[in-house]
């Protein structure tokens, strides 16, 4: 028997080098952002600082130290070694070897991989819009759906959740608490039972209480599981064939604190259940930062949001020019 939180209240919607560069306006939205990646910025930064005051000119022996600065922040290897060739020929197409040049280049280029051609990711008219979001245990993703209902409760977007990580303990009374504080409707089940019996039960209550969004949660048991990967599959069978379409997305939660091993997460669950994009947690407690450059850029997933803190308003969504200044502006 699936089990129903309350209706959601009415809420408030939320309301100098060779070339000139350009200064970003911090303020309280970007301020935070900065707040929030001081381990990154701290580490990278304060790399690139030392580096910088130890080279008066970008040469060779400046491009190797800049290397091993980026390998270090989890930049990756292919996204490194890209970053520096391109570096290199703006470099002497502009006949520049000043280093404040060189660091206005690194977050153009840093902003332009984590852009591409991809936009920012916004919600659509059609109901309901069906977000279903996987990852491994331990990642965030249960908080993480807490938070973008309470979010999308603040906008007065009608939410449910579904609650189908029904094998981990606790996780549907996690979200039962979420939903009472975001005002959202908990659509569970019995520990241990179907994951495919809540998605369609919860894919029901969406359309019969007329919901703009239902937020689904999964299993996260190891994903080098192919049981796992089969259920997911299923899941998303069960959620098409009663709700055209959906899911609408599939976001992959990743643990940023887990490095390279959330780049090899992110390329299994792409392969198994075509992930639309990805949420990246924990990003104010690594000191690599550059992971997020790596993700987007290897993968070709857009990242929409960021978790920088614990509070509601820090699972931010994601901007990529921000996020360059953020890493990279001194000031």
């Amino acid at each position: 028997m699936a089990a129903f939180g309350p209706g959601p209240p009415k809420r408030a919607a939320i309301g100098a080098g060779c070339k000139e560069g350009t200064k970003e306006m911090i303020g309280g939205l970007f301020g935070r952002l900065r707040e929030g990646l001081t381990k990154s910025r701290e580490t990278l930064l304060g790399k690139v600082d030392a580096l910088f005051r130890g080279h008066p000119q970008v040469d060779e022996a400046f491009f190797e130290a800049l290397e091993e600065i980026l390998l270090a922040g989890d930049f990756g290897v292919a996204v490194t070694q890209e970053l520096i060739a391109v570096l290199r020929r703006r470099m002497k197409a502009e006949r520049c070897h000043d280093p404040v040049r060189l660091r206005e280049m690194m977050a153009e280029e840093v902003t332009r991989r984590l852009q591409g051609e991809r936009q920012s990711w916004s919600l659509p008219a059609e109901r309901p819009r069906v977000i279903m979001l996987v990852g491994v245990n331990g990642v965030g993703k249960t908080t993480t759906i807490g938070k973008l209902a309470a979010q999308f409760a603040a906008q007065n977007r009608r939410v449910i959740i579904g609650a189908g990580d029904t094998f981990r303990a606790a996780a549907a009374e996690q979200l039962q608490v979420w939903g009472v504080r975001a005002g959202a409707e908990v659509v569970r089940h019995a520990e241990g039972a179907d994951p495919a019996a809540v998605a369609f039960d919860a894919a029901r209550a969406a359309v019969a209480r007329g919901a703009d969004i239902l937020l689904l949660d999964t299993a996260g048991r190891l994903h080098t599981k192919v049981n796992l990967m089969e259920e997911l599959k299923k899941v998303q069978r069960i959620l098409a064939r009663e709700i055209p379409g959906a899911p609408h997305e599939t976001w992959l939660v990743l643990d940023a604190t887990t490095g390279q091993n959330a780049l090899a997460q992110a390329r299994i669950f792409r392969e198994a259940v075509n992930v639309t994009g990805i949420v990246l947690t924990k990003l104010d407690g690594t000191a690599k930062g550059g992971i997020v450059v790596a993700i987007a850029a290897e993968l070709g997933l857009s990242v929409h949001f960021v978790g920088i803190g614990e509070g509601v308003d820090d699972l931010r969504p994601f901007d990529a020019r921000e996020f360059a200044a953020a890493l990279f502006q001194n000031e």
